[in-house]
């Protein structure tokens, strides 16, 4: 299994490089279909965050899946323990998963068990992030900073978008309608509910008011 660790805003000691390295070791052990992992150690140093001051990010790729899990803590040892437990609980989901699908006895998907689910309800966000450019010390009134990303993907039905959105850890998951064709979105709720938003896609914007003296 191929490893790699990167640092970004840090540079990675020798020591910390070969502890991530015995770290992920184990990885094999719970799922021997990994073939390389990806290591970001970040470095914040506003001091306004100094409790998440390192985080680690662990990317684990197979042919057929990738599993994404991140900390942050005070020190990058610790940031590392907590990604590490993160990754293997969703290694050990993973694993799960496909013995019960390689088994006898039909489950119910996840799609199936959320089919009658609201599609277009978004619950709003009601936790109270005070202003976070006061908070970080930046100007408010500077330009919106926007980080645009690509990823390559197979058309896929809901069930499997829903497993990709568990397996890189994210309360969202973008993918294309495997039976539409549609770009869809599944997203996570309250709970262990879960929606899912289709875009239909027009040729003509819609029409504007027109203006009248």
């Amino acid at each position: 299994m191929e490893i790699t660790v990167t640092g970004r805003h840090v540079e990675v000691p020798a020591r910390l490089a070969r502890h991530v390295e015995d770290k992920l070791a184990k990885v094999p052990q719970l799922d021997p279909r990994v073939m390389r992992c990806d290591v970001v150690i970040t470095h914040e140093p506003n001091p306004r965050r100094a409790k998440e001051a390192y985080r680690v990010e662990v990317t684990c790729r197979s042919k057929r899946s990738v599993v994404r899990a991140e900390a942050s803590a005070d020190e990058e040892y610790a940031a590392l323990d907590l990604v590490m437990g993160k990754l293997g609980e969703r290694l050990r989901r993973q694993h799960d998963r496909r013995r019960i699908q390689r088994g006898q006895h039909r489950t119910m998907s996840v799609a199936e068990a959320t089919a009658d689910l609201p599609v277009l309800e978004i619950m709003p966000d009601t936790r109270d992030d005070a202003p976070e450019a006061a908070q970080l010390g930046e100007d408010p009134d500077c330009p919106v900073q926007l980080r645009e990303k690509v990823h390559a993907s197979a058309p896929m039905d809901v069930d499997e978008a829903l497993r990709e959105m568990e397996l890189v850890g994210h309360d969202f998951y973008l993918y294309q309608d495997k039976s539409s064709g549609r770009p869809s979105l599944v997203y996570r709720r309250r709970g262990w509910s879960y929606g899912v938003i289709h875009l239909d896609v027009v040729d003509e914007a819609p029409d504007t008011l027109e203006e009248t003296a």
